[in-house]
Order: structure tokens, then sequence, then C-alpha cells
């Protein structure tokens, strides 16, 4: 029997509103894909919607629909990387969050798109203003809240002294991890433990001293 979909205490089928673009998520995940290959491939000041479009097997208003140029594109693919594994240390002591910070930041910077991605832009902020200001807010803001965190804590604890700088604690931290998990991209073959401990009880000393 046929159901009349008219019939009374039928549910009215739902209709998109007119005009409204539907976006498929399988097309979105392939110009993604496409992201990170061209900027590992030609690095950002090369990359090119039209490349980005020909690599996912898409037209180009596909990319558009969705972000309307390639600095909104690799900004919101980097920063959804970049907000994932960032929990605050809460570990009760100075030497555990610097310890916990350490790790969280380790495992961000081994992440392909930290690897292969960031070192570009940060080359490209020097020459363009807006993205800098976008690499800032996107990468660096969250991690600067994270050790103000930190510093808040131990402050309250008594283990930091008042004043004691956010900035200091990514410098003594983020610093030589960057150096080399993204720039050398070396890490110890062997005693990975005891080369983040040694690290963590260096910064926690110059903090303390």
């Amino acid at each position: 029997m046929t159901t009349d979909p008219n019939a009374a205490g039928a549910e009215p089928a739902r209709r998109a509103p007119a005009g409204a673009a539907v976006l498929r998520e399988d097309v979105t995940e392939a110009i993604r894909a496409a992201v990170f290959a061209e900027l590992a491939a030609v690095g950002y000041a090369r990359m090119s919607i039209e490349g980005i479009a020909r690599r996912a097997g898409v037209g180009k208003t596909a990319v558009y629909r969705r972000w309307k140029s390639k600095l909104h594109l690799v900004l919101d693919l980097v920063s959804a990387v970049a907000a994932q594994g960032l929990p605050a240390p809460a570990t009760g002591s100075l030497y555990g969050d610097v310890r916990a910070l350490i790790e969280v930041l380790a495992r961000a910077l081994r992440h392909p798109v930290a690897s292969q991605v960031i070192p570009d832009l940060l080359v490209e902020a020097v020459r363009n203003p807006e993205l800098a200001e976008a690499v800032r807010t996107v990468l660096l803001d969250p991690r600067h809240g994270i050790a103000a965190g930190l510093v808040r804590d131990a402050v309250a604890r008594g283990d930091l002294p008042e004043g004691t700088d956010a900035d200091r604690v990514l410098e003594l931290v983020a610093g030589p991890l960057y150096w080399r998990l993204v720039v050398v991209r070396t890490e110890p073959a062997e005693g990975y433990d005891t080369h983040m401990d040694d690290l963590a009880k260096a910064a926690v000393a110059a903090l303390s001293g």
C-alpha cells in the first residue's frame, strides 16, 4: 500500500534550503589531502588553487566553495592539526608539568603536517604580514596559553616567582625540540626518556634560578 505523504499525521519530507550548496565530505577530504601533498611538493609560495584542484581531481570552484584563498585553506588545515593533542599539563609539580609539556610539543612536532608544512609557513611569514599574523594566532597563541597556565599554577604553588614569563618556558622547551625534530630531524636512538628528562630538568633549573 502506498503511503500518502500528505496524509494527516505524516511528517513532511525535509528539503535543503533553496540555493544551499551541499558540500560532499569525500571531496573536502580529497582537497585537504591535495593541499598537504602540494605543500610538501612545491611549498606555500608556489602552491596554487589550480594545482590543488588538479591534484584532488576536482574543479577550482569546489575549492573556492570551501575556502576563499589558499591562505585560509592552509591555515584551516594547520589549525585543525595544531589543536590536536594539546592538553594543558596538570601534574601538580613544576617538573611534571614541564615534562608533560615537552611530550605534548614533541608529539605535535612529529606530525607530518608540522614537520613538512610549518617550517615553510614560518619562512613565508617573514615576507607576508597577513600570513605572519595568522600563523601567530593559529600556532603560537594556543601554545602560549598552555605555557601561561603552567606558569600560573607553578606560581600559585610557590614553585616559580611572580612575574615569570610564559614565553621563557616556550623558549626553553620548544626551541630545543623544534631544532632537533624539525630542523635537524633526528631523535636519540636510545635513551629517549632520559633525553626528555634532561631537557625538563634543565628548563626547570633555568626557570627557578
